[in-house]
């Protein structure tokens, strides 16, 4: 069409444009997008800690799948605004509207933008807000971000603070439940970074209730995210005010061989770090090879990498005027920050090795043997780079499949040769490809990097896969859509499926991150009536069955290789049929502390956990 004129330029009312556009505005309308709804408001109540107007916060996630935050600051003003609408009115529904553009109200807050609350009622079905101060308690409701009602006083109080309940609208979010776990671990985060400040959650579906109250600050951070692991010194911990910035920074090596840095600004988590982080490592990288080159004979400098290996640190700063990549906040982009902390962390990192000769003795050998032990795997990573090498491994193993284009392509890992026969007769050629392991893989928690890339199995699947791993992995040469894990239905299986996931998760993560791998989910029972065969995936769905159909002969399948090639096409490898689990990395932190407790060298924190949940087990053995 050639008559594209004035009227066909829209103009979207600001709450209307969040609703049509929401991922601006929360980065999904997943979980995560979900979920930072209830940061946005509990940011606000922790802004009014930070200016040290709140004391406590009160969480609740209520029973109608609504969530609120009531604090005792000062409560949102409720005067008449300029606009000829209450403060409150105004701050619920325009966008770029609040406190925080000036220093005034505000030294230092997290939500910045002005868009926080308003984006949280345009993207909620409803939301109720209650406001205490100057004597009167104040309540205002809102639908999908436009008002319901007028701001009305309800009662009296000597009291003061905020209320805001709101539950997500269904036709916005993909999910509208929100994860106790997630919410739990945030508020603890928050807690430990506003030493005094309560927080209390309660969760009115299952009628729990948790406290948070530290007094440790980001030591105690610190502490908590090092549970399980061998510490090699006690924390060091470094703070300053530079330029009006200040940072606070918590850090101790272990001898993991991750590093586990998490960054903050203005109590906000930058997932993605940012300037902070980027002086906090270039400071410690400084002082690191300075100390070294001058106590050390054969000193060799050590980079970046190789200092961090096996480092757990906090950084925490408060900047009065921070600048984030996008309302979400990911990433910290002042680079007044970066100068700042590289500054404090150099001093502080310099200080703390010639206080303690004894533990920097300890750490810089250590480092030198991390660095030569980098070295020998880089040397043996190159396995992986010749075809030639690698394609020992294929023959006999890899049953690939026909079709040339990735897209349509996906592999499954088979655990036991028997289930790779069976698999191999029951798949789809087109665009299945087999690739049977031989019992449990290596347990990567424990081995170093050159016992991994020895390894057969792993040598197998990094080849089928064809990406590398670590530094070398390039997603863009992955010769499968998909992967899948296809293990028995008992306590080995789960094992194996475990060391797998293990495996991934530490060398080839982006393969989880962007939803390629997968579990398959093959039936527990075959139930057979007459000449008909149904099938149950668990225990539930098998009494359900019996109750529909009636006396029946049932069958407990132990393993693939029990079910004929026609059965495992059927239930666990047609793609119109087929149940699948995809996994996902909702928290690294939670997955880290995990498979480190479930198979790393702490005994004492696998037998906490195994005491912890051994009432929740069920068939253990199978």
């Amino acid at each position: 069409m050639n008559d594209y004129t004035a009227k066909d330029i829209t103009v979207l009312d600001d709450l209307e444009a969040v609703r049509k556009r929401p991922g601006m505005y929360i980065g999904s309308v997943d979980i995560r997008g979900l979920h930072h709804l209830l940061w946005e408001v509990v940011d606000n109540s922790v802004d009014e800690a930070l200016a040290g107007f709140c004391k406590k916060i009160i969480v609740t996630l209520h029973s109608d799948g609504s969530a609120s935050v009531e604090d005792d600051g000062r409560g949102i003003p409720v005067d008449l605004h300029e606009l000829g609408k209450p403060a409150l009115e105004i701050v619920m529904t325009k966008l770029h509207a609040g406190g925080k553009f000036g220093n005034k109200v505000y030294k230092v807050a997290g939500g910045l933008h002005g868009v926080g609350v308003s984006v949280v009622n345009a993207l909620s079905e409803w939301l109720e807000v209650w406001v205490k101060r100057d004597g009167e308690i104040y309540y205002q409701r809102y639908e999908k971000g436009v008002p319901k009602t007028e701001l009305i006083t309800i009662g009296q109080t000597n009291e003061t603070g905020t209320k805001v309940r709101f539950k997500p609208d269904p036709e916005i979010f993909e999910t509208t439940e929100f994860n106790y776990e997630i919410v739990s671990r945030r508020l603890k985060e928050i807690a430990y970074l506003s030493s005094g400040l309560r927080i209390v959650l309660k969760d009115e579906r299952n009628s729990k209730e948790k406290e948070y109250f530290f007094t440790e600050g980001i030591l105690g951070l610190l502490k908590s995210l090092n549970v399980g692991k061998k510490v090699l010194h006690e924390p060091i911990y470094i703070e300053g005010k530079k330029n009006g910035i200040i940072a606070e920074i918590a850090l101790q090596f272990t001898d993991s061989e991750l590093e586990n840095v998490n960054a903050f600004a203005n109590n906000i988590k930058n997932s993605e770090g940012g300037t902070h982080l980027i002086g906090f490592r270039a400071g410690l990288t400084r002082a690191v090879n300075e100390y070294g080159k001058k106590n050390f004979k054969k000193f060799e400098i050590l980079s970046g990498a190789e200092i961090r290996e096996g480092l757990t640190a906090v950084i925490s700063v408060k900047v009065p005027q921070p600048q984030f990549e996008g309302q979400t906040k990911n990433r910290l982009t002042n680079t007044e920050v970066k100068t700042a902390v590289e500054s404090m962390v150099y001093s502080g990192m310099l200080k703390w090795l010639e206080d303690n000769p004894k533990d920097a003795e300890m750490l810089i050998n250590r480092l030198l043997v991390v660095k030569r032990a980098r070295e020998a795997a880089r040397r043996a990573k190159e396995l992986f780079r010749s075809r030639e090498e690698l394609s020992i491994t294929l023959p006999g193993k890899l049953a690939d499949c026909s079709s040339k284009k990735a897209e349509e392509r996906e592999l499954f890992i088979v655990e036991g040769e028997s289930a790779g026969g069976s698999a191999k007769q029951a798949r789809d050629r087109r665009f299945q490809a087999i690739l049977p392991i031989r019992g449990k893989i290596i347990n990567v928690e424990k081995a170093g990097m050159i016992k991994i890339l020895k390894n057969e199995e792993i040598k197998a699947i990094v080849s089928a896969i064809g990406t590398g791993i670590d530094k070398n992995f390039d997603i863009s040469k992955m010769r499968y859509s998909r992967v899948i894990i296809m293990s028995d239905a008992d306590v080995d299986g789960s094992h194996i499926r475990t060391l797998l996931l293990a495996f991934f998760y530490r060398h080839m993560k982006p393969i989880i991150e962007t939803g390629r791998l997968f579990i398959a989910q093959p039936p527990l029972y075959g139930v057979k009536k007459g000449e008909k065969i149904y099938y149950a995936y668990n225990d539930g769905e098998l009494k359900k069955l019996i109750e529909k159909i009636g006396k029946v002969e049932v069958q407990r399948y132990k393993g693939l290789g029990e079910m004929n090639p026609e059965q495992l096409w059927e239930t666990t490898m047609n793609p119109e049929k087929r149940i699948m689990i995809q996994v996902k990395i909702e928290d690294a932190k939670k997955a880290d502390e995990l498979f480190r407790v479930l198979m790393g060298e702490d005994v004492e924190s696998r037998k906490n956990f195994i005491m912890a949940y051994s009432k929740e087990v069920r068939n253990l053995d199978i």
